[in-house]
């Protein structure tokens, strides 16, 4: 069975935290959507009719906009996936979103919130697999 990963081990955010990143942060998220939004964890989210994953997505997108702006946070993107041209042939990915938070302390806050947490559930509903990449944002190739 294929792992997936819907959230942050343990061990992936004392890494993140101790990267020391200074300043800005852009999150790369590759999001691969249900066919169907599963609610199981959370019933009390769930919309009266049944939604895809891709709409259960737009659902966390709206709640979260408000509460990542507050944080210091921005979309900087959000586009269709689709497979690799250099990568797993087998591999595809729904969606694209690049997150710039201004620093890694503001984003660290954001995940805690309870207000944005309370609507996390309707990203768990959604999401089939993602994957989370942490970039520093002013890097130089030496």
């Amino acid at each position: 069975m294929d792992d997936k990963y819907l959230s942050p081990a343990q061990e992936s955010g004392r890494d993140f935290i101790q990267r020391q990143i200074p300043g800005k942060v852009v999150m790369l998220n590759l999001l691969r959507f249900r066919e169907f939004a599963d609610y199981s964890e959370t019933p009390h989210l769930a919309p009266s009719n049944p939604i895809t994953g891709q709409m259960a997505y737009q659902l966390y997108i709206n709640h979260t906009l408000p509460h990542l702006k507050r944080s210091g946070g921005e979309i900087l993107f959000l586009g269709k996936g689709g497979k690799f041209l250099i990568g797993p042939a087998n591999e595809r990915w729904d969606a694209v979103l690049l997150i710039r938070q201004s620093s890694v302390d503001n984003f660290l806050a954001f995940e805690s919130n309870k207000e944005y947490m309370e609507g996390i559930g309707h990203r768990t509903a959604a999401l089939e697999d993602s994957r989370l990449l942490p970039i520093e944002e002013e890097f130089v190739f030496e």
